[in-house]
């Protein structure tokens, strides 16, 4: 079975740990969308990985990892996180696939990142600032240099050196030499080289040998470039669509798709968050989540879960299940709010409405549960948690509409509850290593 896992709110849902915990039942795992502005933090007894290009599931040996078409690659950025995982006895290179079709993130692409955010003042978008955006700009201006184009001197001296000289024109404090972008992508193509391939193919080959692949989303739903929070959202679609147009398959290829959402709420950059909390108790999510970007380092706006934003993302995705993340942040609470409906001009909605300036006047409407004092840090059976978490999840998943197959109550890969009575084939006989 494919399985599909993608992050139903704003990002920076835990994808990085599910993903690796299930990526013991695949052959294979596939990213399709983002760039290195995505971090998956993932721990492995006690060791702490931050993966931003790589797929997840390379801490596992035999594993191969596949980097789509959908993504913009800055090599610099690939290589390093490459030698770091070397530096800890991990072989990336070997199983690491890199589509020829993807686009490559150039030292320009930075620059006009940074320029195009102090154009906008006030109105930014709250990027990275690495590159990203510009990279998807060319791509779809049809300007951009992929990755099989480093095999191609001709047209890549070319396609350098026009992109460069138009740079040049935007960016008046200072020049950049195209001959010096060529001479490094050259020795950037030939270390790059034995990893590229057709994934497409690859992918479909893989598929009618029987293999199974763990497709894997960065950002999330409500950061979809089509489905997000537009303006204020990614360049790329995080969203399920993703996986066909970022890796050339099909979607009948897609048979599960799991939805990765915290058991609160978090967003980083600029937008609307109806359910944020800016006192005391923002800062309580904040710190006890450790909600800080595992890329920029940015601190995470923490807001209550919110249902009508869940909900959302389960419709866009078609999502058969959730994995609920940091429910162990909640502990010690002596109560928490749920949204379950926004309040907007004297209306009260139920669905997450598309007009961002509506979404921006929209107050939640809250139901208050009781919280819990014993601690699920570290709880790894569902009967073991404690009656108010318990009824809690079960509340989760009635306002959001599917179940919650997996908990987690902790970082570690080990601290996770994989719930048996709900009905997903790629959970099933699952055994944490």
């Amino acid at each position: 079975m494919n399985l599909a896992v993608l992050g139903a709110q704003w990002g920076d849902e835990g994808k990085g740990k599910i993903v690796d915990l299930l990526t013991p039942r695949f052959d294979l795992v596939a990213r399709y969308q983002g760039g290195h502005n995505a971090g998956h933090t993932v721990y492995v007894d006690g060791a702490k990985f931050v993966l931003r290009l790589i797929p997840s599931g390379i801490l596992h040996q035999g594993i191969v990892c596949v980097i789509g078409n959908g993504l913009v690659v800055d090599p610099v950025a690939l290589f390093a996180e490459i030698d770091e995982l070397g530096r800890h006895g991990i072989d990336a290179e070997r199983r690491l696939v890199v589509s020829d079709k993807a686009h490559v993130i150039l030292p320009y692409h930075r620059d006009l990142d940074l320029l195009s955010e102090a154009r906008r003042g006030e109105r930014k978008i709250g990027t990275t600032s690495r590159g990203i955006g510009p990279a998807y700009e060319d791509k779809i201006a049809r300007r951009g240099i992929r990755v099989g184009d480093l095999a191609d001197p001709e047209t890549l001296e070319q396609n350098v050196r026009d992109n460069v000289l138009a740079r040049n024109r935007l960016v008046h404090d200072s020049t950049m030499d195209w001959r010096e972008v060529l001479d490094d992508l050259r020795a950037i193509g030939a270390r790059l080289q034995p990893m590229v391939r057709d994934v497409s193919l690859m992918l479909a080959e893989a598929m009618r040998a029987g293999q199974s692949i763990l497709f894997e989303g960065a950002q999330g739903t409500l950061l979809d470039i089509d489905h997000g929070t537009y303006p204020y959202v990614t360049s790329s679609n995080a969203s399920i669509g993703g996986v066909c147009t970022g890796l050339g398959v099909g979607p009948r290829a897609i048979q599960g798709v799991l939805g990765v959402v915290k058991a609160y709420t978090t967003r980083v950059g600029e937008g609307p968050l109806p359910t944020e909390l800016t006192g005391p108790m923002g800062t309580r999510l904040r710190d006890s989540g450790n909600e800080y970007g595992a890329v920029t380092g940015r601190p995470r706006r923490c807001g209550w879960y919110d249902a009508v934003a869940a909900r959302y993302g389960v419709r866009i995705n078609g999502l058969d299940a959730l994995a609920l993340t940091k429910l162990d942040v909640l502990d010690g609470l002596e109560q928490i709010d749920i949204c379950t409906a926004y309040r907007c001009g004297g209306n009260t909605l139920t669905e997450f409405p598309s007009d961002i300036a509506q979404l921006s006047r929209c107050e939640p409407v809250y139901e208050t549960m009781p919280g819990w004092s014993a601690p699920t840090k570290g709880v790894r059976r569902f009967s073991d948690l404690p009656e108010n978490a318990r009824r809690y999840i079960a509340r989760i998943e009635e306002l959001t509409g599917v179940p919650a197959a997996i908990v987690s109550t902790g970082s570690d890969r080990a601290d996770t509850i994989l719930r048996d009575d709900v009905a997903l084939p790629a959970l099933k006989n699952l055994v944490i290593e």
